[in-house]
């Protein structure tokens, strides 16, 4: 006489339902990441590439943002911009060459994205980013450098201007930039972490770029609060220096 038993193997049961949980999470992922930013233009020829179907194209969604717009991702809105450079070969991945003024035309380490024309904002709503003469509860610590009157000196050890202020940070509490009287005019803003403060010598030096380039900097609308915009375009032009500032920094070293 044969007898057979039927059961539930819950092993198998979870091996099978793991197996379906990542696959769904892999498309899951897959669809998301191409919801903002990821490249979908050719790079030799810049026409859209296949966003890859439903299963790897995002639905629409639509985001509330602080300032009480509202963002839709992914879009068909694509950057516009005419960058003044040329491409050295038609392959992928190939460099380009600029034909203009690097530093502003967002070129190589010069590039920057075009964020919105707006200021972050603390959670209470206030301009996160300040001169002191704003936020009057900041203080330079004692014992630490106040670079305020001191001169700045570009990577030509030329003086481009002196610090007229120090903007901070008031959710990180920290400093995010030097305001600079420029000595040919107006004032620019220079990220903190691109100044060497002296404070033996009561200078401070700016290695990215020279003195004269100074001037070219892109300036805030605002004379007490700098946008999500300004500060790309800033941070991108000092960046874009170590490269581009002097001919000898685009030779190569060997």
């Amino acid at each position: 006489m044969y007898a057979s038993h039927y059961g539930i193997d819950f092993a198998v049961i979870s091996v099978f339902l793991f197996v379906a949980f990542f696959v769904t999470l892999i498309l899951y992922l897959r669809r998301e990441d191409r919801r903002e930013g990821y490249p979908l233009e050719e790079d030799s020829n810049g026409l859209v590439r296949s966003n890859g179907g439903l299963l790897f194209t995002a639905l629409p969604k639509t985001f509330h943002l602080q300032n009480g717009g509202t963002v839709t991702v992914p879009n068909k809105n694509r950057d516009r911009r005419t960058i003044a450079a040329r491409r050295t070969s038609v392959s992928p991945g190939s460099p380009s060459v600029p034909t203009g003024n690097p530093l502003v035309d967002g070129v190589g380490p010069g590039a920057y994205a075009e964020r919105a024309k707006v200021p972050d904002r603390t959670a209470h709503g206030d301009p996160k980013i300040v001169p002191m003469r704003v936020a009057t509860n900041f203080w330079i610590a004692k014992g630490d450098a106040d670079p305020r009157g001191m001169l700045v000196l570009g990577a030509d050890n030329a003086v481009a201007g002196a610090v007229k202020d120090v903007w901070v940070d008031r959710a990180e509490w920290t400093i995010r930039y030097l305001e600079v009287a420029l000595n040919s005019g107006g004032t620019v803003l220079l990220p903190i972490t691109g100044a060497l403060i002296k404070k033996a010598r009561r200078h401070v030096l700016v290695d990215a770029i020279t003195a004269a380039q100074f001037a070219d900097v892109p300036k805030t609308a605002s004379p007490d609060q700098v946008t999500f915009y300004e500060e790309e375009r800033i941070v991108a032009y000092y960046g874009g220096g170590y490269l581009y500032a002097t001919p000898s920094r685009t030779e190569p070293w060997l």
